[in-house]
């Protein structure tokens, strides 16, 4: 068995490593990048789909960087041995679970390709599709988007949400996001650098890919279902992307308090006036409280409502300001030079 170069954790980013194919091979190196948590039951079906899709686009150099992003099960031990097999598989280890963005930023960060191919391990985005993003970048362009041209996979439920969710955030960000497009894409190297500029550590990498710009194109493809497994994110999880898509990105559900103020305060100020003339017509009366309560609890809920907005940029400021890494690394898993 070829033995494996385990790396301990470097700050050092990857375009500072040696390649481990040889030296004057004119041929561009694709980087698929692929997080991995708790993906045990899908490696060996991933592994061997992806492989012989890769070997057949032509003229072209390729690694596969697996991120195991502090999975509990077998994922990373499985991910190991594929690497001990063959040297175009990297394994980068996280220290925990950061998150699907936190690990796809570490695998473009790790990523050492010309071009480079955010992919997911559960196979919803056929790795056949991967041969026509090449195509396309060969024409000229630095990005290439794959857009679903369908969502039969996925609930009525999910598609339903999904269509809201591109709808509210294009109508209220200044960035527009493409519809029905996932993280699945090729790169430039040159775009890679420019995401690794950028400084957050909230990432919301739909919208991240869309700021750096750059000439863009689109593959449209039908996505499959799962391979195996199950989906990781629940309507929880998709909540919180959600509402991080909308802060990540747009102010404007600050703003619009100071037009719910000036609303309230305009009713406000209508209803005094309607009370004043009331008054000095047909003199004064003793009304009920059931209409103080309602006015009452229906300003407090409007504040409580204008302050949970506040908090959640406010909650972003005290994140980012802390400087945190996005991620960390504990090893990093490869063939000796020697062996590749």
């Amino acid at each position: 068995m070829r033995s494996l170069n385990e790396t301990p954790a470097d700050p050092a980013l990857a375009s500072a490593k040696p390649s481990p194919w040889r030296k004057g091979d004119a041929r561009p190196l694709l980087s698929l990048v692929v997080p991995f948590y708790n993906e045990a039951d899908v490696v060996e079906v991933f592994f061997g789909q992806v492989i012989p899709e890769l070997e057949r686009i032509a003229d072209i150099r390729f690694e596969v960087l697996c991120v195991n992003d502090g999975s509990a099960d077998a994922t990373l031990d499985k991910l190991v041995a594929i690497a001990q097999q063959d040297p175009r598989v990297r394994v980068v280890d996280l220290t925990r679970n950061f998150g699907k963005e936190a690990a796809l930023s570490a695998a473009i960060d790790e990523a050492r390709g010309d071009l480079i191919v955010p992919f997911d391990a559960d196979l919803q985005d056929p790795p056949s599709v991967i041969a026509a993003l090449v195509e396309k970048w060969r024409e000229g362009y630095d990005v290439v988007l794959a857009r679903r041209r369908n969502r039969d996979a996925d609930s009525a439920l999910k598609k339903l949400t999904a269509r809201w969710f591109y709808r509210m955030h294009n109508a209220v960000a200044d960035l527009q996001i493409p519809e029905n497009v996932g993280d699945f894409r090729l790169f430039t190297r040159e775009v890679g650098e420019a995401l690794k500029r950028l400084p957050e550590c909230r990432r919301f990498m739909k919208g991240l890919f869309a700021w750096v710009g750059f000439r863009t194109a689109v593959v449209e493809y039908a996505r499959a279902p799962r391979a195996a497994g199950e989906s990781k994110f629940s309507g929880w999880k998709l909540w919180n992307f959600a509402v991080e898509g909308f802060t990540s990105f747009s102010t404007l559900p600050l703003r619009v308090w100071t037009y719910v103020g000036v609303a309230v305060a305009f009713f406000a100020l209508c209803r005094a006036a309607w009370l004043v003339l009331r008054t000095l017509l047909y003199g004064v009366d003793v009304p009920g409280y059931a209409s103080l309560a309602t006015a009452i609890l229906l300003l407090g809920g409007i504040q409580l409502i204008g302050i949970g907005v506040l908090g959640e940029y406010v909650g972003r400021i005290y994140l980012e300001s802390k400087k945190r890494p996005v991620y960390l690394i504990r090893r990093r898993y490869e063939q000796r030079a020697a062996n590749a």
